[in-house]
């Protein structure tokens, strides 16, 4: 039972508090799908035209083709590309939506926004070619707008940021396989084509695409979005905030925000603060206004407004079922339909904002970047005439909510490791060298009723922080580690290795760094290009002492997220695999032959310490390779098949 797996303490009172009520959670929706089709499972079910669906039988006594011949290698490989496109397609999405964003801003037709940061502004102009001097910030932001729609409809030139920031040896690599990604759109529309009935058969040919398409998004769509976010919202800083259910407030209008896009819930936190909005809450008998987060939403407003945030993933329906939400405002990506229901036994309203994800059953408010400001109060006023209408009798608030620290990023990083004057990678990369630092590893993604609710992220990170592992973060998983307190300077005392222990303490930063939403993991490739620059731990990414891990992926952009960080040299383990174990050489191409193509590869494993010691045996190996000195301090647990003993 996949509710059996659950850990958070919050999460867990909730449920019960509930069981009786009869409140259906999608731990129940997915215990009610056990058990789950073994041919989708496998990969090995095929749905591309209307002569299926045709299934492969894995036993080999039935059909080994489907009606057209399409065998189990293709099937799998072609379901696994289509995912990946459509993955990309979603947070290249995003990074377009943020384009126009940045080009209303220069032409002044939007309410309540302006460039946070100019200075970044000017950064990324410079860098897409577009002179800066004597400028006004509007101006550039027209300009670079317009320059980075451009970078969706290229036909045949390369991406700007890849071929400017990506390590050399990595764009010899991706020219030499001929995945070196052209224009984001055409990656995608592309991708698409070839998964058509009749169209691409080879495996290796579609696997390909999937990662050409995987690093338009990694290098391109999600970089791209990463930048403009923080020219317009304001790059994080290292801020202090509380994450979990025990962030609402009783005595206090509750609005949450979830989903994924900064332009709806920055400017709804902006307006959350408005003295007249404060005044008419107070007259209703509340104390005030609390705005929290939920999924990358929470993360977008937690790393440059230090919200709190209400949850992961999973969480989204238990925030309604405290029974203390007066609004729920929605816009995309990660958004259950289950929130409606959810939403029907009590006084909270769900309000979708999105005209690309409408929600049956709710209501909808069309949110448009040019008069934002005036439908946020809108929307904020909605929440405060609701709270009357709570049942307090109803109320139940986890007390459960925990101190953490976020808002790391790839430049941020510089000042903190070297101090103001000495700024650069050079301490955390003469850590590793000399054997403070292991090496350092990505724990990032979704939160899966299948595993639980993140306990395995919280499980993993702890087992690589004990093996002198810097861990960076984003998304639920890092959201995950906030509740459990594994995102606090305190946790390295605490926690991690002798090694990573004497380097926290001196830098005064936690052993799990929390860089921000799932676009964000484009940070992560921007800190181990530095860490190539620095020089030392190798000459380009694949040579790095590093790893990444998604244990409770869900999404479709996981899956794009993985193959960009794999095609750009990098092991990635998911705790469950893709859907192609049906096929042996899909199966044996990415987790074995990958390896000596890209550097990278993948790898599956549910158990989170055994996928914590495949990151370090993989960590260990480049460590050799590199001729890197020994390591300062060892643990002495080994994976002998079993779980440790707490």
């Amino acid at each position: 039972m996949s509710r059996e797996k659950l850990k958070d303490k919050a999460s867990i009172k909730i449920l019960e508090a509930r069981k009786s009520e009869g409140m259906e959670t999608i731990w129940d929706r997915y215990e009610a799908q056990q058990p789950q089709c073994g041919f989708g499972l496998l990969g090995i079910c095929c749905r591309m035209c209307n002569m299926g669906p045709c299934r492969i039988d894995p036993f080999g006594t039935g059909p080994q083709k489907g009606a057209c011949g399409a065998t189990a290698d293709t099937i799998a490989a072609r379901d696994m590309t289509r995912q990946t496109a459509a993955g990309s397609a979603s947070h290249s999405d995003h990074a377009r939506d943020l384009g126009h964003t940045l080009i209303a801003i220069g032409k002044g037709t939007v309410q309540g926004y302006s460039i946070r940061d100019p200075y970044k502004l000017r950064i990324i102009a410079a860098e897409y070619g577009i002179k800066v001097e004597n400028k006004k910030d509007n101006e550039l932001a027209l300009e670079l707008g317009e320059r980075v729609l451009q970078e969706f409809g290229k036909q045949d030139d390369s991406q700007l940021t890849l071929s400017k920031r990506a390590p050399k040896r990595q764009q010899e690599i991706w020219k030499k396989l001929d995945i070196f990604p052209r224009g984001i759109d055409r990656e995608v529309v592309e991708t698409l084509a070839r998964t058509h009935e009749g169209m691409d058969q080879d495996y290796k040919n579609l696997i390909q695409s999937t990662m050409r398409v995987s690093l338009a998004d990694g290098w391109g769509g999600s970089m791209i979005a990463t930048e403009v976010s923080d020219i317009l919202f304001g790059s994080p800083k290292p801020i202090r905030a509380r994450a979990n259910l025990g962030v609402l407030k009783e005595d206090e209008v509750n609005i949450i925000i979830h989903g994924h896009e900064p332009t709806l819930s920055d400017v709804i936190v902006t307006a959350s603060q408005d003295p007249e909005l404060i005044k008419l809450a107070k007259e209703k008998g509340t104390k005030g206004i609390t705005v929290a987060g939920l999924c990358c939403t929470a993360n977008e407003i937690l790393v440059r407004r230090g919200i709190p945030v209400a949850g992961n993933f999973l969480q989204q329906e238990l925030s309604i079922l405290t029974g203390a939400v007066e609004i729920m405002v929605v816009d995309i990506q990660c958004v259950s339909p289950g929130i409606a229901q959810a939403a029907s036994h009590f006084h909270t309203k769900v309000i979708s904002t999105s005209a690309k994800a409408s929600i049956p059953g709710v209501e909808h408010i069309d949110f448009r970047e040019d008069n934002a400001l005036d439908t946020a109060k809108k929307i904020i006023k909605i929440a405060i005439d609701n709270y009357p209408n709570r049942d307090k009798t109803k109320v139940i608030i986890p007390k459960e909510a925990m101190d953490l620290v976020a808002g790391f990023t790839a430049e941020n990083i510089f000042y903190h490791l070297g101090g103001k004057f000495r700024a650069s990678y050079k301490p955390l990369n003469e850590n590793i060298a000399n054997g403070r630092i292991r090496g350092v590893a990505g724990v990032v993604g979704c939160d899966n009723p299948r595993m639980g609710s993140g306990s395995s992220h919280v499980a993993l990170v702890k087992e690589l922080i004990k093996n002198n592992v810097l861990v960076v973060q984003t998304g639920c998983a890092a959201i995950e580690c906030a509740k459990e307190g594994l995102l606090t300077p305190e946790t390295a005392i605490e926690m991690a290795g002798e090694g990573l222990k004497e380097v926290c303490k001196a830098v005064g930063i936690p052993p799990a760094l929390h860089l921000g939403s799932c676009v964000d993991n484009s940070r992560i490739l921007i800190a181990c290009t530095e860490m190539v620059k620095e020089g030392g731990i190798g000459k380009s990414l694949d040579e790095l002492p590093v790893a990444g891990a998604a244990l409770e992926w869900m999404a479709e952009k996981a899956m794009a997220i993985g193959w960009y960080f794999v095609a750009s040299g990098a092991l990635v383990v998911f705790g469950t695999p893709m859907r192609i174990s049906g096929s042996q050489a899909v199966y044996d191409y990415v987790t074995k032959d990958m390896e000596n193509i890209t550097g990278g590869k993948w790898a599956f494993e549910e158990d989170p310490i055994k996928a914590a010691h495949l990151m370090i045996d993989h960590i260990d190996r480049k460590r050799k390779a590199l001729k890197l000195a020994p390591m300062m301090y060892t643990q002495s647990y080994t994976v002998t098949g079993h779980l440790p003993s707490e």
